[in-house]
């Protein structure tokens, strides 16, 4: 007697086709930069392991000498060692603003399954370098520099390249929401990141890198194999981006104003494909200078926090690395909370930008708070931290992912989604001038007092909240204008 389907795949089939391609498009590209996100955090927890406070940890038990440095990692043993982590952190972002500029460009181009399954693979094999200077013994500045660099430069391969891949799949419609929860890798890579590299921080820091370089390269290895670019490519209907209605029975992962027409039609048919957009060209689309210049500010602030929290937590609250690495995935937890919160609350109100707005202008008391009342009790903190997370994390996940993918399928545009990575290097690769920024002037800002360095990023947050471009929400009516350009771009 032969036995029934098993469960799984009768549920399986029972799931229309576009939906299950739609599902794994986003499986992979969330697991995909995930990994990229787990392989940038450990920086900043393994360095309060490469400075430490020998004195309290007693004379060297190698020698008899009395040094108060035996128990650092040179070159970041001495007074200017802060100094030395800011330019470990600009290596890595200035390379990665400058290269995000030309990666669009390319991704444009080139296949995105070859462009981001090879850029994971190079990645993880930078970030193992890292790693492998703790098992070779290498001591010099410039190995680690070089390093950051060229990892900076090989991991803008993939936020070009994950959105526009979701831009291909998905249509307007509940993009907000679904971008908002797929945009959550960011922050729960920061926390798997986090608690890798501090599982080996103390023993063999070395390690902290490698694993997540393997991590990564794996990841490059699956998306060759199974990512799927193009709804075309396997005979699937490709959505509408500008049909504000339109009936769709494909199943749970169905959008409003994806398509519905008939498979014999159009993915069938050769068409003339078109022209990629220049770079000129996606910038005078409306919308794209003004949200770049808000996420300039925005990214400012996380990138700060995802830098330097886990030193600020070690040096204020006075817990070791490891406990403070663990506390500090608190503020990503925050993270994934408010870009989902966001992506609801934008679908909901129609208004992108008076969303970023108003969770703006609220993080700036909250980060004023956390400076000075954060450390009073380890519940104050945890629950300051969720809260800064997610106003932080909430407009700077709706700009890179719902705002990038709408200003990239704009109506403008007449229907070409060539310009979709384009558009997403050019916000992104603006906002990451904000993120070299931030670490840099952490660094150098943090030894006249961590007070001074919060005041920096009040006001950077303040800026971010003045250059979000007229936003009229139909359903409220009310925007706010920006600084300087009173011009009322189309809403999204």
């Amino acid at each position: 007697m032969r036995a029934a389907l098993a469960p799984g795949i009768r549920l399986l089939r029972a799931v229309p086709r576009d939906s299950r391609y739609r599902g794994l498009t986003l499986v992979l590209t969330f697991l995909s930069y995930t990994s990229y996100h787990l392989s940038r955090k450990p920086i900043s927890i393994v360095k309060s392991q490469l400075h430490l406070n020998c004195s309290a940890l007693g004379p060297n038990p190698h020698n008899d000498s009395n040094s108060t440095t035996w128990c650092n990692w040179a070159p970041f043993d001495g007074d200017n060692y802060n100094e030395l982590f800011g330019a470990l952190d600009n290596a890595f972002l200035v390379a990665y603003a400058i290269g995000m500029f030309i990666s669009g460009i390319f991704g444009e181009r080139l296949p995105l399954r070859y462009y981001l399954s090879g850029g994971m693979v190079v990645s993880g094999l930078f970030t193992a370098l890292f790693g492998l200077g703790y098992f070779w013994d290498i001591h010099v500045l410039w190995y680690f520099i070089i390093v950051q660099v060229c990892n900076g430069l090989v991991q803008t391969t993939g936020w070009p390249a994950v959105v526009a891949c979701v831009g291909n799949w998905f249509g307007k419609g509940k993009r907000g929401l679904i971008m908002g929860i797929w945009n959550s890798h960011t922050s729960v890579g920061n926390i798997l990141g986090s608690l890798i590299a501090g599982a080996w921080v103390s023993s063999a820091w070395g390690l902290s890198f490698i694993v997540p370089g393997i991590i990564i390269a794996v990841m490059g290895v699956i998306c060759f194999f199974f990512l799927v670019e193009y709804p075309e490519d396997v005979d699937c209907n490709p959505p509408q981006h500008h049909v504000s209605a339109v009936i769709s029975n494909e199943g749970p992962l169905s959008l409003p104003g994806q398509s519905s027409v008939d498979h014999s039609k159009s993915p069938k048919e050769p068409a003339e494909k078109p022209e990629a957009i220049s770079f000129l060209g996606a910038l005078r689309i409306p919308g794209v200078v003004e949200f770049s210049l808000c996420l300039l500010f925005a990214k400012l602030v996380s990138y700060t926090f995802l830098y330097w929290l886990p030193l600020y937590i070690v040096n204020v609250a006075h817990f070791g690395a490891k406990e403070a690495g663990d506390l500090s995935t608190l503020f990503d937890v925050g993270g994934i909370l408010g870009g989902i919160f966001a992506g609801l609350i934008s679908d909901y109100t129609g208004g992108r930008a008076t969303t970023c707005c108003v969770m703006l202008v609220v993080a700036a008391p909250m980060l004023f708070l956390y400076n000075h009342v954060g450390q009073n009790g380890i519940g104050v903190s945890v629950a300051m931290l969720i809260i800064c997370g997610a106003l932080v994390n909430g407009p700077y996940a709706l700009i890179t992912t719902a705002v990038s993918a709408d200003l990239g399928t704009h109506e403008s545009l007449k229907g070409n989604a060539k310009a979709l990575s384009t558009v997403t290097a050019i916000i992104d690769g603006t906002g990451s001038v904000g993120a070299a920024l931030g670490p840099l002037l952490a660094g150098l800002i943090s030894p006249t007092g961590w007070n001074n360095v919060f005041y920096m990023l009040i006001a950077a947050d303040v800026l971010a909240c003045l250059v979000v471009p007229w936003d009229v929400s139909a359903s409220r009516g009310m925007g706010f204008p920006s600084l300087g350009l009173y011009l009322q771009c189309p809403r999204i």
